[in-house]
């Protein structure tokens, strides 16, 4: 075997290792295996890289791969490069953390805790209309915990936003 040869082979052993790092990442997050798988595999390439050869590499559906550029550039994850005489669209991971992380607290986090606010304050009402007695207490205090959960996180992310330098 050739010495490239073994250069890109240990190269795409990397690769790999990168599209899985990611792939945990966004399963962690809740998002699709495959936006991660994606995100893996841009972010670890030189260069950038149109949807079929994403499709190809990572062996995954067009719709599939489809769907994974549509939510990435939603979170602001991907960048966009046209080339000359080409009619494809070619993609390349966005690097900047800040920008990465505050696409998702926009795009994920922020319509959760409106979403979860509604439901606790539906809850609350259920929880009251319920008789008097240990149970109603005790969802009493669950709903409470999680009021008081809701606006921990409701204060921190402004603050991480901060921190990172992101607008909300």
């Amino acid at each position: 075997m050739s010495m490239g040869s073994e250069a890109s082979d240990e190269i795409l052993s990397l690769e790999k290792q990168m599209v899985s790092y990611f792939s945990d990442g966004a399963k962690l997050l809740g998002l699709p295996k495959s936006v991660g798988e994606m995100y893996g595999l841009l972010y670890s390439s030189r260069e950038p890289l149109a949807m079929d050869e994403m499709v190809q590499r990572l062996e995954i559906s067009k719709g599939s791969a489809s769907q994974g550029i549509k939510m990435l550039r939603t979170l602001g994850a991907v960048l966009e490069e046209n080339k000359p005489g080409d009619r494809k669209t070619y993609y390349k991971a966005d690097v900047e953390l800040k920008r990465l992380v505050g696409g998702f607290i926009k795009e994920e986090i922020r319509p959760h805790m409106e979403s979860g606010s509604r439901k606790l304050k539906a809850l609350e009402g259920d929880v009251d209309a319920l008789p008097a007695g240990e149970e109603k207490e005790f969802l009493l205090e669950r709903v409470e915990r999680l009021e008081r959960w809701s606006k921990r996180v409701q204060m921190v992310l402004p603050l991480l936003q901060k921190f990172l330098g992101t607008k909300s």
